[in-house]
């Protein structure tokens, strides 16, 4: 089920939405006067958001500003950035990660101490994705010799760990500049036998057949009706199982995240989109497949939806 907006409280625990398997992490969830800052976090530049300012967005504040929202126009802004790079949300999402994005996002996913209280909050969160990503694939059996598709691989966080593993990585990212930044960083760690295959890809140019495919914290960027010819792309190239990760969408969340298109910062990001699990549950069984697993990772910065589905 989603995570429902109710279960907001300052005593609410998300523990009990979590998946079994061994070892996992559970976070509790934040109050509502401190989860307003997750969303602006979330979709605006990190740099520049001020958020002890945002933080007292919560409770009453919320309900109040709801009724700005009505107000504003993200969509105008989303679309102004989209004519600025001759494209839609692909090629902003393209032109922010080979540039502003790249440097911000490298911080941010690297060990530097050049990061602000939010940016290293949303580290610990991806962080704790990928750990639990890696446990959801090391449950049944050993990774050593089974095919994994990175699909959106970032610096190599998840790419690297799992050839670490054994397993034979093919690892892609929209952005040039990420990839050759996981490239470098795997080169580092890895044995030449064991380095992950890199290439510059979108996610829906990718091909090949794979025992799995793995795609985390990438559906954001991407409305619904694109996410899900993306989730039918990448099922299509799983043998065995699927794992997505994305920002949940609720009523709650929804009001949040508009909220913190309030406060855009003093540069662009890309476009956000929250996904129900409904809908990303709908467009995987249209395919084929069915939800195995579920998991939620929050902290108060940072919070993501994972789950894993195998064919029906």
């Amino acid at each position: 089920m989603p995570f429902a907006p109710s279960l907001l409280s300052s005593s609410s625990s998300v523990s009990q939405f979590l998946p079994k398997f061994p070892n996992s992490t559970r976070f509790n969830a934040t109050p509502r006067s401190r989860v307003a800052t997750v969303v602006a976090a979330s979709v605006t530049d990190l740099a520049g958001v001020d958020s002890t300012t945002i933080a007292v967005l919560g409770g009453g504040s919320v309900a109040a500003l709801a009724a700005m929202v009505s107000l504003t126009d993200p969509e105008r802004r989303r679309k102004l950035q989209a004519e600025e790079v001759g494209g839609g949300d692909k090629e902003v999402v393209r032109e922010y990660f080979n540039s502003t994005g790249f440097e911000r996002w490298r911080k941010i996913y690297g060990d530097t101490d050049e990061v602000n209280r939010v940016q290293k909050d949303i580290r610990l969160g991806h962080a704790k994705t990928v750990e639990n990503t890696m446990l959801m694939l090391k449950e049944d059996r050993s990774l050593a010799g089974v095919t994994v598709c990175d699909a959106g691989c970032g610096t190599g966080l998840l790419s690297i760990p799992l050839a670490k593993e054994g397993a034979i990585v093919s690892a892609s990212d929209i952005s040039a500049a990420m990839v050759a930044e996981a490239e470098m960083k795997a080169k580092s760690q890895l044995p030449p036998g064991n380095l992950p295959r890199f290439e510059v890809n979108d996610l829906e140019s990718l091909n090949g057949k794979y025992d799995t495919v793995v795609c985390l914290d990438v559906l954001i960027h991407y409305p619904q009706n694109k996410a899900d010819g993306m989730i039918a792309h990448l099922a299509s190239l799983a043998e065995k199982r699927v794992i997505l990760s994305f920002a949940p969408k609720t009523f709650y969340y929804d009001i949040l995240k508009r909220i913190g298109e309030l406060f855009p910062g003093p540069s662009k990001a890309t476009r956000a989109y929250l996904h129900s699990e409904a809908d990303v549950e709908r467009a995987l069984r249209k395919v084929g497949w069915k939800i195995s697993k579920r998991g939620l990772t929050t902290t108060q910065f940072y919070f993501s939806r994972l789950i894993e589905a195998v064919p029906m």
